[in-house]
């Protein structure tokens, strides 16, 4: 907290937001301003809702503190990677909401959209930039409705792949460490991403669609890439791990193909030996890689996945109630915060076992503490003490009547609808 203390200019707000994150960090089951003034020993909670909607602090400034802290804490050879993730909602008012398909509920639901940049290194990875995509038609050409959820003039539409790139150029402009960039099909289709990284020196490995046209042989022909699959031969393809998952390391069957005149060009091509699945990937470098790296690149891509799981379920990055666009950066800014803090402490508690002169006996070895261990911890040896029985009636009863409050306005409103109609 005393990284991002100086981007509060007051001391009320500054406050409020080591209150806020100590919630997110806390075992409250929904961490939404309520709930997360009640953890606080707050009377009500307008000091939190204030702190996400009209305190003055800049969460752009204080993403830039996360994303120092994240390179200062598991900064070394690191990949960045890109995707988006949904937040689903009810309401037709929060910023950029809108039916659209979303991989959280992997079909097409009324949800906001965020895309988002991690970075992932072999000491671990972190959230460190996000953006709410903004639907062009719905929301960019409404002036109304994007007055009315506080969405700036200057904010134009821009797509996914756009977004990303703006937060790895930023990254890069601000001395990240990675010469890799890694995501999924939306990215990888994307021409001018591509260009800009490798006009910036920066290599890639970014999944695209079986029918993507690539350019192979001498002659230059273009083919589709899953008929670039269907013509290798079995003594083409190469067993390795992509890194270690859940349940060990995630082998698969892997062949690359260059493409193009550039010899640093090239289709790597991804199969299950289980199901035969293929999967296909656009790689580019700036000098001459083997295998075995874009490999592992392919393989980091899945860091941001756990991210979003551990985000989501460690420190509320979905648990808002919010629709302003200032309020929903600021919340989001500082979940990544709070997980960036989990993810350092997890470097921190790892054992050096290279130069540990006692190394541990087969009986007491133990798994590297986890982001969820960890959090459970911190909510066990340092929770508050149980509030007054007088402070928990207090907090029913206001909620109560706010509920009350909420379900009047929404039967005065459906009844005014109704005598329009």
């Amino acid at each position: 907290m005393a990284r991002i203390a100086g981007r509060f200019r007051r001391v009320e707000p500054r406050a409020t937001a080591r209150a806020f994150v100590l919630g997110l960090l806390s075992g409250v089951e929904r961490k939404n301003c309520w709930q997360l003034a009640e953890e606080a020993g707050h009377a009500r909670p307008g000091a939190m809702q204030r702190l996400l909607r009209s305190a003055r602090w800049n969460a752009d400034e204080v993403r830039d503190e996360v994303r120092s802290y994240v390179m200062d804490h598991l900064g070394g050879n690191g990949v960045l990677i890109v995707d988006e993730t949904g937040f689903l909602k009810k309401g037709l008012r929060s910023a950029g909401v809108q039916r659209q398909y979303t991989g959280t509920a992997g079909r097409i639901e009324n949800a906001q959209v965020g895309v988002f940049l991690a970075y992932a290194s072999s000491r671990g990875r972190a959230l460190i930039d996000r953006r709410l995509y903004l639907p062009e038609q719905i929301w960019c050409q409404d002036p109304d409705r994007r007055s009315g959820s506080g969405v700036p003039e200057q904010v134009e539409f821009a797509t996914k792949p756009r977004l990303a790139l703006q937060m790895i150029e930023a990254a890069l402009d601000a001395g990240c460490s990675s010469s890799w960039v890694t995501g999924d099909e939306v990215y990888g289709q994307d021409p001018q991403l591509r260009s800009v990284l490798e006009a910036r020196g920066i290599g890639y490995v970014l999944a695209v669609a079986c029918t993507t046209r690539v350019q192979i042989n001498e002659n230059r022909t273009v083919v589709q890439a899953g008929t670039v699959a269907d013509a290798l031969s079995r003594h083409t393809w190469h067993r390795q791990s992509a890194g270690a998952g859940a349940k060990g390391p995630r082998y698969y069957d892997w062949a690359w193909v260059q493409i193009g005149a550039d010899r640093n060009r090239c289709l790597l091509i991804r199969r299950s030996p289980a199901t035969g699945e293929l999967a296909f990937y656009l790689c580019w470098s700036p000098g001459e890689v083997a295998l075995s790296v874009l490999v592992r690149v392919a393989g980091t891509r899945w860091c941001i996945e756990e991210c979003f799981q551990a985000a989501k379920g460690q420190v509320g990055l979905d648990h808002y109630q919010v629709r302003h666009w200032t309020s929903w950066h600021r919340h989001i800014t500082l979940a990544m915060l709070a997980l960036a803090f989990l993810a350092a402490v997890a470097v921190s508690a790892k054992p050096n076992r290279s130069t540990d002169p006692n190394p541990p006996t087969r009986s007491s070895d133990l798994i590297d503490l986890t982001i969820p261990e960890i959090r459970h911890l911190i909510c066990t040896l340092f929770r508050r003490p149980t509030a007054p029985p007088n402070r928990l009636l207090a907090w029913s009863t206001w909620r109560r009547l706010h509920q009350a409050q909420a379900r009047r306005c929404h039967y005065r409103r459906r009844l005014t609808s109704g005598s329009d109609t």
